[in-house]
C-alpha cells in the first residue's frame, strides 16, 4: 500500500486512501421521491451520500432547493453530504440553468451549513474555479474539483495534469473519472493514481466506469484514491456495484495487504 499519507476530516470523519470511504448517490426527481430514497439509503449507513441535484425537476427554484435540502438532512443526520449538480456534457442530466445560476445556487447552498463538500467540474473557466472555491472555503464546505470522461481514457501525463490543476486552483479533493474501453485502460487508470498519489499533497478520488472498471472501485484505495462510489438504492455511472459487495472487498484487501507488511 502507498505510503504517501493524506486525509481530511468531514464531520469527525477520517477520509484517506488508508481509510477509503464508500458514497452512495442520491437520485430523485421531486421531493417526495429523494426523501424516500434517502431513507432508503441511511439504513446502509454509506460513509458518505451524494445529492445528484441536477436530477432534481426544481432546480431552478432556490427555495424549493433549500427546503428539500433541509429535509435529506434532516433524513441523514450526521452522515457527510456531498451537493453536485453534474454538468451534462460529463454525464449530469440536461438541465436549463445557466452558469452563473448554478454558482448561484452552489452559494446559496453553501451558507446553508446543510452540506459537507461540493463538486465542480474542471472545465469551468478559472473565475467560475475561483468562485466556487471562495464560496466554499468561506463557508467551510470542502471542494472537489472532477474531470470526467465518458467516452474514453485519456493518457497519463493529460491525467497527471487535471490532478496538478485541480491542486492548483484550491480544491481540497481532486477527483478523476473515465472510461475503460479495455484492461489496459484500467491498469492506466491505476497508474495514474499511483502517481498523482506521490505527485500531489491533496486526496484524490480515481475511478475507471464501465463493467472492466468496476474493479477499481473496490481496490483503487490501495493505490492512493480515498473514496469509492457504490449503489445505494440506485446508479449514476457505469459499473457502480452494491455497498455492501464494495464494502465486503475492501475489507478482503485490507486484510491481505496489513497481513503482507
Amino acid at each position: 500500500m502507498m505510503s504517501n499519507k493524506k486525509e481530511i476530516l468531514v464531520k469527525g470523519r477520517t477520509i484517506s486512501a488508508q481509510n477509503p470511504s464508500v458514497c452512495v448517490p442520491l437520485v430523485g426527481i421531486t421531493h417526495d421521491e429523494l426523501i424516500e430514497t434517502v431513507l432508503e439509503l441511511v439504513k446502509k449507513e454509506p460513509d458518505i451520500i451524494e445529492w445528484r441535484a441536477d436530477y432534481y425537476e426544481r432546480l431552478e427554484n432556490i427555495q424549493l432547493v433549500l427546503k428539500t435540502l433541509a429535509s435529506i438532512r434532516n433524513a441523514i443526520g450526521e452522515i457527510p453530504l456531498l451537493f453536485t449538480i453534474r454538468a451534462e456534457k460529463e454525464g449530469g442530466q440536461a438541465i436549463s440553468l445557466t452558469v452563473q445560476e448554478k454558482i448561484e445556487i452552489m452559494n446559496v447552498v453553501c451558507a446553508s451549513g446543510q452540506i459537507d463538500l461540493i463538486d465542480l467540474e474542471l472545465f469551468h473557466n478559472k473565475e467560475e474555479i475561483t468562485q466556487v472555491r471562495d464560496i466554499a472555503k468561506k463557508h467551510q464546505v470542502l471542494l472537489i474539483l472532477s474531470y470526467h470522461n465518458f467516452q474514453a481514457t485519456p493518457a497519463l501525463p493529460t491525467l497527471l495534469e487535471k490532478c496538478v490543476e485541480a491542486e492548483l486552483l484550491g480544491a481540497d479533493l481532486a477527483k478523476i473519472s473515465v472510461m475503460a474501453q479495455d484492461e489496459k485502460d484500467v491498469l492506466h487508470l491505476l497508474e495514474v493514481t499511483q502517481e498523482a498519489n506521490e505527485s500531489t499533497a491533496i486526496p484524490l478520488i480515481t475511478i475507471s466506469m464501465g463493467p472492466l472498471g468496476s474493479i477499481t472501485r473496490m481496490f483503487g484505495f490501495a493505490f492512493g484514491s480515498c473514496i469509492t462510489f457504490g449503489i445505494g438504492y440506485a446508479s449514476s455511472a457505469p459499473g457502480q456495484i452494491p455497498i455492501e459487495d464494495v464494502r465486503q472487498v475492501i475489507k478482503i484487501v485490507q486484510r491481505s495487504l496489513n497481513h503482507s507488511l
